[in-house]
C-alpha cells in the first residue's frame, strides 16, 4: 500500500480495483471524556459542499457541440419543409400542366428524395439510438467500412443461404474499430442470457440477419442521408445554372411566373441540402480531426472503455436537441447522464452508468460534485445499493463498480445516513462478505468459516475489502453501528475476517490484501466497540459473546510481531471491550492474553514508529485491571510487580505503569497486599514526579502515591522523604497550588484533584504535625472552593465518549468532607 491507496488487480489484467485507505479510525482516550463537537463539525464541514469556482465539466464541449449540429440540421429541415410545401402548393399545383418534362421528373426526384429524409429523421435517430454504432462511430469509421466494404458483402452473401443462429442471436454489441477496449470483450464474452432481445443485435428477417441487424440499417440509413442531400444538391444546382425551364409564348399568362417558382424551389432545396453537407462536414471535422471524443474522454479520465460512454453521451445530447429544443441538450452532464442509465434494464446501460460514476467519484476533480448530486438522488443510492445483491458472476464488474462508488459516498456523513437509511442497505452490503462455511453433522460443534479466496471467475478479496471499507465508513456514526449490530448475521461475520493465523502473520511473502482485510475488520470492530450509550453496551456484549473475538485478538498478539498496526488495533478492540464487566472477565480467562499483553509492554528495542503499540498493550492491562479482582490476582501470578515499577522511570510506558500498579492496588484484597509490598519501590519516583512534573503524569503518580504509601508505616514515609530531599511540608505544598490552580475539573485531568485530596488524607492521617502544615498553607479555602466546583467527571475511572464508565467507590463530595473533618480535629 501507497499513499494510503491500495490498487488490486486481475491476472488479465481487467479488473482494477482502487481504494483509499482511511487510517484515522476515530481514536479516542477511554481516559478522558470525548467530546463530538469538534467531530461533528469537521464531519459536517466535509459533508456540505463550500462557496468556490465553477465546477469543471469537459461534457460541456460536447452539449455546445450537439447544439451547433442541431442548429444547422433544424435549419436544413427547415428550408426543406418549406421547400417541400412549396413544390406541392405552387408548383404542382398551380404550374403541373405546363412543366417541362425534365423540371417535372427533377422535382419529384427531390421531392422523394428529401420528404423522405426530413420525414424519416426520427425514425433514423430512433434506430440509431438502438444500435450500439452510433453517429459518431459512423463518423470516426466510415473511411474504414468503405476500405472493408467487401468483406461485408462476402459475408452478407453467405449469411442468406445460413439460417438464423439463435445461440448467436443475443451477442453483446460491438464497437468497430475499438480494439483496445479489452474488459468490454470479457464482459460480451461472459454476458448473462436474457429474457429479451438485444435491440442492437434484432434480426429483422430470418434470412440475411447481418444485413438486416438494426445497428447494420442504422449505418445505411446514414449513407442514404449523405447520399440523398447530395443527389439534391448536384440536381438543384445544375437546374439553377442551365436555367432550362422551357419557353413562354408570349400572352401566356399561365407560364408568366413559372421561371421564378423553379428558381425558388431548387434554390431552397440546394440551400437545404448545402446545409445538411454543412452539418455533416462540421461534424466529421470536429469528430474526425479535432477528436473532440477522444478529448473529452481524455479529460474525464474514463480510459479507454470510456470512449462508449461519450459516444453515447454525445448522441443522447443531440438527439435531445433535435427532437426538442435546442437547449435541451444543454441541460444534461455526464453525472445525471450516468444516474438515468442505472435505472435502465439493458446491462450494458447499467454498467455504462455505473462505470462513469465509479470514475467520477474516484477521480479528486470530480468527486465532490458527483457525490454531492449522488447523495440528494435516493433513487440512485437505492439502485447502487440494489446492485451490491447482484451476485451473478457476468454482473461482477457492476457489482463492484457500484461497491466502490457507495465506499466514496459513505465517506461524507451525510451521505452515509441516507445509504444506511435505504431499507435492506447494511443487509446488501453483508452481501459483500464472503466466507465459506463447511458444516458438520454433530450437533455439538460450530461450523468452521473460512475466508473465500478470488477463484477464476470471480474476485472475492476485492469485494470483501469494498464491503468493509463502506461498513467501516457508516460505522462512524453511532445511529449506523446499532444497524450494523441488529442486522443477524454481520458480527459473527466481521469477527471472522479479524482471524490471521501463525503462517498467514509470520509469512513474509504472504499478499498484502490477506493483511489488508484482517487490519479492515479490526478497524470496523473497532469503531463498533466504541460506541457510546446503550447501542455500545450492546454492541460490546454481543462482540464478546462471539467465542472467536479474544482467541483472535490473542493470535495477532501473539504472532504480529511483524504488523504492528493490527497488534495495535486488536489491543485497543480489548480495550474497549473492558469498558463491561463480562467481557473484560472474559478477556481475562482467555488464556495468554495477559501474557502477550505484558510482553508487548515490556518489549524493549522497538522501532520508535511502533512504540504505539507498547502505549495501547499498557492502556489495556489498566483498563483490564480497572475493578476486576479476578484480573488483578491473574496479573499478580505473572509476577510482573517489579518491572512495573521499574516501568516508572521509563518516559514511554511511565503513565500506564502507574494506572496498572494503581487499579491493581484499588482492586485486590487485603489478603493480597503482601505481593503489592514491591510498590513501596516506587516512591522516590512518585514523589519526584509529583513535585515536577504536570497534566497527566502528575495526575496518575499523585494517584499512585496515596496506595505506595499505605503501605508503609510513618518511619519508613518519613525515610523516604529524607532519602529524596523532599520534605512533607512542601508535599503538602505542592497539593494545595494543585486544588488552587484547578479550580474547576479539567478535561485532560480529570482525576487530579480528587487523587490530590486523597493524598492529603493519608498525610494528615499519618502524622498530625502535616494537619497544621495543610491549614497554614490555605487548604480550607481550596477545599471550599472545590466543593463549590466538584462535578460528574471527577466521580469516574474511565469514559465512554461523554459517559462515565466505573465510578468509584467514594464521590469527591464524601473526600471533601472527611478531609475537612481532618482538618477541624486540630
Amino acid at each position: 500500500m501507497k499513499n494510503g491507496k491500495e490498487t488490486e488487480s486481475r491476472e488479465n489484467g481487467s479488473i482494477h480495483l482502487q481504494i483509499e485507505e482511511d487510517l484515522d479510525c476515530g481514536r479516542s482516550n477511554i481516559f478522558e471524556p470525548q467530546s463530538s463537537i469538534e467531530k461533528r463539525e469537521s464531519s459536517n464541514a466535509s459533508s456540505v459542499s463550500t462557496s468556490g469556482p465553477a465546477v469543471h465539466a469537459p461534457e460541456k464541449k460536447l452539449t455546445l457541440f450537439a447544439l451547433r449540429l442541431a442548429v444547422l440540421e433544424k435549419a436544413a429541415t427547415g428550408l426543406g419543409t418549406l421547400g417541400f410545401v412549396w413544390a406541392t402548393v405552387v408548383l404542382l399545383g398551380g404550374f403541373a400542366i405546363t412543366l417541362d418534362k425534365t423540371d417535372f421528373w427533377f422535382i419529384t426526384i427531390i421531392l422523394l428524395v428529401e420528404g423522405t429524409r426530413i420525414f424519416s429523421r426520427s425514425h433514423e435517430l430512433e434506430w440509431q439510438h438502438q444500435a450500439t454504432w452510433s453517429i459518431a462511430d459512423v463518423g470516426i469509421t466510415s473511411f474504414r467500412a468503405i476500405r472493408s466494404s467487401s468483406h461485408y458483402v462476402i459475408k452478407a452473401v453467405k449469411a442468406v443461404f445460413r439460417p438464423i443462429d439463435r445461440k448467436q442471436s443475443r451477442h453483446s454489441r460491438e464497437i468497430t474499430g475499438s480494439g483496445h477496449l479489452v474488459n468490454r470483450r470479457n464482459l460480451d464474452a461472459k454476458k448473462m442470457p436474457s429474457r429479451t432481445w438485444i435491440t442492437s443485435d434484432v434480426p429483422l428477417l430470418p434470412y440475411a440477419q447481418w444485413v438486416f441487424l438494426t445497428r447494420n440499417i442504422s449505418r445505411l440509413l446514414y449513407w442514404l442521408q449523405l447520399a440523398s442531400a447530395t443527389a439534391c444538391a448536384v440536381l438543384s444546382l445544375l437546374k439553377l445554372i442551365r436555367q432550362n425551364y422551357g419557353k413562354v409564348a408570349k400572352g401566356d399568362t399561365d407560364k408568366r411566373n413559372r421561371e421564378s417558382a423553379l428558381d425558388i424551389f431548387y434554390a431552397l432545396a440546394l440551400a437545404e441540402a448545402l446545409l445538411f453537407l454543412l452539418e455533416k462536414a462540421y461534424w466529421a471535422w470536429k469528430v474526425i480531426y479535432c477528436k473532440v471524443l477522444e478529448e473529452v474522454n481524455k479529460e474525464c479520465d474514463l480510459g479507454p472503455a470510456g470512449m462508449i460512454s461519450i459516444r453515447r453521451f454525445f448522441y443522447d445530447a443531440y438527439s435531445r436537441c433535435v427532437n426538442g429544443s435546442i437547449f435541451d441538450g444543454l441541460k444534461m452532464d455526464m453525472v445525471s447522464f450516468a444516474m438515468d442509465l442505472l435505472a435502465s434494464s439493458s446491462p450494458d446501460e447499467q454498467l455504462i452508468g455505473v462505470g462513469i460514476l465509479q470514475k467520477f467519484a474516484t477521480n479528486k476533480q470530480f468527486s465532490d460534485d458527483t457525490l454531492q448530486k449522488l447523495g440528494i438522488t435516493m433513487s440512485a443510492m437505492e439502485r447502487l445499493v440494489e446492485m451490491l445483491n447482484w451476485k451473478n458472476p457476468q454482473q461482477e464488474e457492476i457489482r463492484k463498480s457500484a461497491a466502490e462508488i457507495l465506499s466514496k459516498l459513505a465517506g461524507k456523513k451525510q451521505n452515509s445516513l441516507r445509504v444506511a437509511g435505504i431499507p435492506g442497505a447494511v443487509e446488501s452490503i453483508s452481501s459483500l462478505l464472503h466466507n465459506h462455511i463447511a458444516r458438520y453433522g454433530a450437533a455439538d460443534g460450530i461450523s468452521e468459516k473460512r475466508i473465500m479466496h478470488d477463484q477464476e471467475n470471480y474476485g472475492f478479496c476485492a469485494f470483501n475489502n469494498l464491503g468493509l471499507v463502506i461498513l467501516k465508513k457508516l460505522a462512524r456514526n453511532h445511529d449506523n453501528c446499532g444497524k450494523i449490530g441488529n442486522t443477524r448475521g454481520l458480527l459473527p461475520k466481521i469477527i471472522d475476517f479479524t482471524h490471521a493465523g501463525e503462517r498467514l502473520l509470520k509469512d513474509e511473502t504472504v499478499q498484502e490484501s490477506p493483511i489488508l482485510t484482517v487490519k479492515r475488520s479490526l478497524q470496523l470492530l473497532k469503531l463498533l466497540a466504541s460506541t457510546t450509550g446503550s447501542t455500545g453496551k450492546q454492541l460490546r456484549k454481543e462482540i464478546s459473546e462471539v467465542v472467536f473475538t479474544i482467541s483472535n485478538m490473542r493470535d495477532i498478539l501473539r504472532y504480529g510481531e511483524k504488523h504492528p498496526d493490527l497488534q495495535k488495533l486488536g489491543i485497543e478492540v480489548l480495550s474497549n471491550l473492558a469498558l463491561e464487566e463480562d467481557p473484560t472477565e472474559r478477556i481475562g480467562s482467555t488464556g495468554g492474553i495477559l501474557k502477550e499483553l505484558f510482553t508487548i509492554f515490556f518489549k524493549e528495542g522497538m522501532p520508535e514508529n511502533q512504540n504505539h503499540v507498547r502505549i495501547a498493550a499498557g492502556e489495556a492491562l489498566a483498563m483490564l485491571a480497572l475493578g476486576s479482582k479476578s484480573n488483578c490476582h491473574r496479573i499478580l501470578k505473572l509476577k510482573v510487580i517489579e518491572k512495573l515499577v521499574v516501568a516508572l522511570e521509563v518516559p514511554l510506558l511511565q503513565i500506564n505503569a502507574a494506572r496498572i500498579l494503581t487499579n491493581l492496588c484499588t482492586s485486590v484484597e487485603e489478603a493480597s497486599f503482601t505481593q503489592l509490598r514491591g510498590v513501596t519501590a516506587a516512591a522516590p519516583t512518585v514523589l519526584r514526579a509529583i513535585m515536577s512534573e504536570e497534566s497527566k503524569l502528575q495526575e496518575v503518580m499523585i494517584g499512585l502515591g496515596t496506595f505506595v504509601f499505605r503501605f508503609m508505616d510513618t518511619e519508613e514515609s518519613s525515610t523516604v522523604f529524607d532519602r529524596t530531599g523532599f520534605q512533607e511540608a512542601k508535599l503538602a505544598s505542592a497539593l494545595v497550588q494543585i486544588l488552587k490552580k484547578y479550580q474547576y475539573p479539567p478535561t485532560k485531568t480529570p482525576r487530579i484533584r480528587r487523587f490530590a485530596i486523597e493524598l492529603a488524607i493519608w498525610m494528615m492521617r499519618d502524622k498530625k504535625t502535616n494537619i497544621q502544615i495543610f491549614k497554614n498553607l490555605g487548604m480550607e479555602s481550596g477545599l471550599e472552593k472545590v466543593t463549590e466546583t466538584t462535578s460528574e467527571l471527577e466521580n469516574f475511572n474511565v469514559f465512554s465518549g461523554t459517559v462515565g464508565v466505573s465510578r468509584h467507590s467514594k464521590t469527591i463530595h464524601s473526600l471533601v468532607e472527611t478531609a475537612m473533618e481532618l482538618l477541624e480535629e486540630n
